[in-house]
């Protein structure tokens, strides 16, 4: 079946819920602890929008199977032309090359929108993210050590940049 790449609707915060959650509990994607709910989902996403910032979701048959997102990197006005960006892949899902979409189209949004600078944070025992980035041109500016701490270990933090042109 075929991989459709839309604009987020409210209806899809369940399923962006799951594959958050799943990765919460089961994953050193995210550094969070506890598990979210519908509403903190909703409310995270709803300020993106607000934003102007970007949610896009990956459908297959009408089921989201990931999404993708990005908004500011830091709060002080010099960085407004730079992002930090968010993809999610249900666990089922996974080398069906839906991450690759979601991301490509990121990338043209964000150039859209004149931005310079797409930032990643990826924990570094990920490795398959950070090749993936790789393949879309971004490049490792830093790695910050021990910067989360969770499943009783130390987790350090891959800084990895691209740069729009």
């Amino acid at each position: 079946m075929k991989t459709t790449i839309r604009a987020y609707k409210t209806e899809d915060t369940q399923a962006i819920l799951e594959i958050i959650n799943y990765n919460i509990l089961h994953s050193t994607a995210l550094y969070d602890y506890n598990t979210r709910t519908l509403e903190q989902q909703m409310s995270i996403l709803a300020d993106k929008q607000s934003k102007n910032f970007p949610v896009i979701v990956a459908e297959i048959g009408g089921v989201v199977v990931g999404f993708g997102m990005y908004s500011e990197f830091r709060f002080r006005e010099a960085y407004k032309f730079t992002v930090e960006h968010s993809v999610y892949v249900s666990q089922d899902h996974h080398g069906k090359g839906i991450g690759k979409l979601l991301l490509e189209e990121l990338i043209v949004l964000a150039k859209k929108q004149n931005l310079h600078t797409m930032i990643a944070v990826i924990d570094s025992e990920n490795h398959s993210s950070v090749e993936f980035h790789e393949k879309f041109g971004f490049k490792t500016v830093g790695i910050i050590k021990e910067s989360g701490f969770k499943f009783d270990r130390w987790l350090h933090s891959v800084f990895m940049q691209l740069i729009l042109e």
